[in-house]
């Protein structure tokens, strides 16, 4: 029986992914790199941004300087105030979930509510949204999802979590509950036994199978 439905943030209710990378392509022109964001993407998708940038400095022989994070967080902000939607379909999946529902990202809080402020999502979660940056555990680690599960008063088997990574499906599995993966584009080639919608309309059916 799924009794609380766990949200990803970016890529999943948030069409956010390419310009986070478009982003780190902007400031990286800076070092030297030419790259393009759907690359990036495709790359570090899901991933924590510390590791992300170590990977980037050790392939691409370069050292990032102190405000490279903070110079990167802003320039996110600002693109997000030009570009960010919500991806198709979540607000009428929103409206009409009757089960509990939470936000469990890998990015810091601030980010988290700005994108869903922006989007006009923050009214469907209160304060039910969850950050790795304060329980100190990153996807593929299941602590996030294990974390958001006791804020919600939910055992983790009764759990359902929508992710857009294979990193989060991967947390979510370990985290024994029932993960779906949202792969709007079709990107994710190799997808086992997954359950994987391709439109937020399609999580209706899974759920109701799921508690039938």
């Amino acid at each position: 029986m799924i009794n609380c439905i766990i949200f990803d943030c970016d890529g999943t209710l948030v069409d956010s992914e390419l310009l986070c990378n478009l982003a780190l392509v902007i400031l990286l022109k800076n070092y030297g790199v030419n790259a393009s964001a759907e690359l990036f993407l495709d790359k570090f998708r899901g991933g924590k941004l510390s590791k992300i940038l170590k990977i980037i400095e050790h392939e691409y022989d370069i050292k990032l300087n102190e405000n490279f994070v903070a110079d990167y967080r802003l320039l996110v902000e600002e693109l997000f105030e030009k570009q960010l939607t919500a991806c198709d379909g979540v607000v009428d999946l929103l409206y009409a979930l009757k089960i509990p529902i939470c936000v469990a990202s890998s990015g810091p809080m601030q980010k988290i509510k700005k994108a869903l402020s922006i989007t006009g999502l923050s009214q469907f979660f209160n304060n039910n949204i969850f950050s790795s940056y304060d329980v100190g555990s990153w996807k593929p680690e299941p602590g996030i999802f294990l974390h958001a599960a006791k804020k919600m008063n939910v055992e983790p088997e009764n759990c359902l979590v929508i992710e857009d990574s294979l990193l989060g499906v991967n947390a979510a599995i370990d985290a024994n509950m029932t993960a779906v993966l949202y792969d709007p584009n079709g990107v994710h080639h190799s997808k086992m036994h997954l359950k994987v919608i391709n439109h937020m309309s399609e999580l209706k059916n899974i759920i109701q199978l799921l508690n039938s």
